[in-house]
């Protein structure tokens, strides 16, 4: 097996990552590795409205949402001995996945659950990022409603 020293746990703050951000610290843990906590405020949803104050106001708030949701991480981390760099960018969240990736040796990620239309016309970003990635993926299924 690979030597993980470095792992990637993009999340989106959702009930969906949590069983991906348990078993990323478990296996970083198991490894000796370090962990990145990726938080990507999607600024695609953006690109067709103006810069007016509901925007930034909306902007504003998935920061704050993205900053909790890696500080969660960096607590859950903590409970196991885990460093965990919490890291906040906002872009388009497959493309900065892949790039961070560029630097580790494995991702670590949940599913979102879409199905049906919306996951035909969104697409899935668990799976462009297993198509475009230049390391190993993991990819948890959410346990939701278990």
């Amino acid at each position: 097996m690979n030597q993980f020293k470095k792992i990637l746990i993009p999340t989106d703050g959702s009930e969906y990552t949590k069983a991906a951000i348990t078993q990323g610290l478990e296996l970083a843990h198991l490894m000796g590795a370090e962990v990145t906590a990726l938080y990507v405020v999607d600024q695609t949803s953006f690109v067709n409205f103006p810069m007016d104050s509901t925007v930034v106001s909306i902007y504003t708030l998935l920061e704050r949402e993205g900053r909790k949701a890696v500080e969660e991480v960096v607590k859950e981390g903590e409970k196991l001995g885990v460093k965990v760099d919490a890291v906040v960018e906002e872009g388009s969240p497959v493309k900065k996945i892949v790039d961070a990736a560029k630097t580790h040796d494995l991702i670590v990620m949940g599913t979102l659950g879409r199905t049906g239309i919306s996951k035909l016309l969104l697409g899935s970003v668990a799976e462009r990022v297993v198509r475009f990635a230049p390391c190993p993926v993991l990819v948890v299924r959410a346990k939701i409603g278990e």
